[in-house]
């Protein structure tokens, strides 16, 4: 029965894709003949086009894919039972997080390459832009300090990873120098960059860095904050590129054998949980909208859409490919994640979300033997650390953006000093009870700023505003409960947090609704 549900599910994502992502280009007008800024502002550092339109796409799907859609669904299960989950992840899909993510690629290709942030500057208000920007700095410097702190505390943990996981930098700068500067063929390249990644995951389990330090944790959050500091200043296609590039291979594997486990050796749906309305992280509403997260819509993919990947795209025509093709597939990896504990676990062990998904894809893909649950871990190490270094370049573009800062050292050095504060005293753990809200409040606004565009150039901004509106609604009860539960606590630093949040979105609603009602005027 899970294998019906599961072709049930590609069946819907290949359908939305085609047909609604076919309407979405229509009513965007889609041109091959319209110059990107990737070729129009290219600069050999961040407007560099991409050799082939599967290296951008490699590179967006995993900046994008992170361990958010399978930590997310895992949760959801957990918490709320497999179909409530299920329905959010496909729908949320198709008609929410795909119409974010491909709407503000485009917009940001036909903006010049600017974020999100910055676009609302000219379609909403200046006041607008700025509230927003200075929004989408606080997430992102979150983000950073996170997911800097996740790896760091996953190398000591699981040292089997750390030579996957650092290894691919200089396979990634090899080929990079390979594919644009040697112009090697791009296939043979790409081949000897997974035949190294290949050696590199048997050599982290014959090869386990342990280090014998007072303090491992500091020693690789220094390591990792370097490394991010490079990533960001770097010209795109020397590493950013071609390390996202080749680790997208690893998650394409890990999809694809989930994909073959759950064909050949079908699990029963008998004893999932199947629906539950509360649970000790709150009701399915609107707590499950925000917990699913990347599964189904993520504020952040709009900043990976309008920060890096459009100053890459060389063609309009593979923006479709790219923004709602990323988006699909990575609502495929939520639903093999929810399926990885609902219908192959059951009744899970306790504990954490990525050990349980390890197990369960070990079950999955049984015919890889003790090697799943390692290539499991490898998978999630690999995308945390394409999430740091693709989160530290954007908010490296955000800082310049927001204080007219035309230095990328200065500009990545505040990103860095910042984020490694959070990181190395730990307290981003104060902040992180609202990031998932916040994360899916950057989603609404973004659907916002999308919609004024669309207003501006008369097409219809209702595929926008709609989600739009959903999204605020979601969000904004979630602030709410947060706020009485913090109030409560006496936490006043989370709650003052929260109500700025909350006025921070009222104000760009509240220019966005004066836009509307001008642009009726003028009608």
């Amino acid at each position: 029965m899970s294998t019906v549900i599961f072709i049930g599910v590609l069946v819907t994502f290949i359908l939305g894709y085609k047909i609604y992502g076919g309407y979405l280009s229509k009513l965007l007008e889609i041109n091959k003949d319209n110059p990107t800024p990737a070729i129009v502002k290219y600069d050999g550092s961040d407007f560099v086009p991409a050799k082939n339109w599967m290296i951008l796409f490699g590179h967006h799907f995993a900046s994008i894919a992170g361990a958010g859609p399978i930590v997310g669904p895992v949760l959801a299960y957990m918490s709320w039972g497999w179909l409530g989950t299920l329905l959010w992840i496909v729908l949320g899909t198709i008609f929410m997080g795909g119409i974010h993510d491909f709407l503000s690629l485009v917009i940001s290709v036909r903006e010049g390459g600017q974020t999100i942030g910055n676009i609302s500057k000219e379609y909403i208000s200046l006041r607008a832009s700025k509230v927003f920007l200075g929004f989408l700095w606080f997430a992102l410097v979150i983000v950073i300090a996170v997911f800097a702190s996740l790896c760091a505390k996953s190398f000591i943990s699981q040292p089997e990873v750390v030579l996957p996981s650092l290894g691919l930098i200089p396979v990634a700068i090899f080929v990079g120098i390979l594919i644009y500067n040697l112009r090697v063929n791009t296939a043979f390249s790409t081949l000897i960059g997974l035949i190294l990644l290949f050696l590199l995951v048997l050599g982290g389990e014959l090869f386990k860095v342990k280090l014998n330090l007072a303090n491992p944790y500091l020693f690789w959050i220094i390591v990792l904050f370097l490394y991010a500091f490079f990533a960001s200043i770097l010209p795109v296609n020397i590493l950013l590129q071609p390390r996202d590039y080749i680790s997208s291979f690893l998650l394409f594997f890990g999809i694809g054998v989930s994909l073959i486990g759950l064909f050949i050796r079908p699990f029963p749906i008998r004893g999932a949980v199947l629906f539950k309305y509360s649970s000790s992280l709150g009701p399915l509403f609107p707590v499950m909208f925000i917990t699913v997260a990347c599964g189904a819509i993520s504020g952040f993919h709009s900043l990976v859409s309008s920060g890096t990947t459009s100053k890459q795209i060389s063609s309009e025509l593979h923006a479709k490919r790219i923004g709602l093709g990323a988006m699909v597939l990575e609502g495929v990896l939520a639903t093999i994640a929810l399926f990885s504990v609902a219908f192959v676990l059951k009744n899970p062990p306790n504990a954490s979300p990525m050990e349980l998904f390890s197990l369960g894809f070990s079950k999955i893909a049984y015919f890889l033997g003790d090697y799943g649950k390692v290539v499991a871990l490898v998978i999630l190490n690999a995308f945390i650390l394409t999430t740091l270094d693709s989160a530290t370049r954007i908010t490296r573009f955000i800082t310049q953006e927001l204080g007219g800062i035309k230095n990328k050292w200065v500009a990545t050095t505040i990103v860095i000093l910042t984020g490694g504060y959070l990181g190395l005293t730990g307290q981003w753990q104060i902040l992180w009870p609202i990031f998932g809200a916040s994360n899916q409040l950057v989603a609404a606004l973004a659907l916002i700023v999308i919609s004024a565009w669309l207003i501006s150039k008369k097409k219809n901004f209702k595929v926008a505003v709609i989600p739009a509106i959903i999204m605020l609604t979601i969000t904004t009860v979630a602030l709410a409960l947060s706020m009485v539960k913090f109030f409560t606590q006496g936490n006043w630093l989370l709650f003052g947090i929260s109500l700025a949040l909350l006025l921070m979105a009222g104000l760009v609603v509240d220019e966005f609704i004066r836009l509307k009602l001008r642009v009726s005027h003028t009608r």
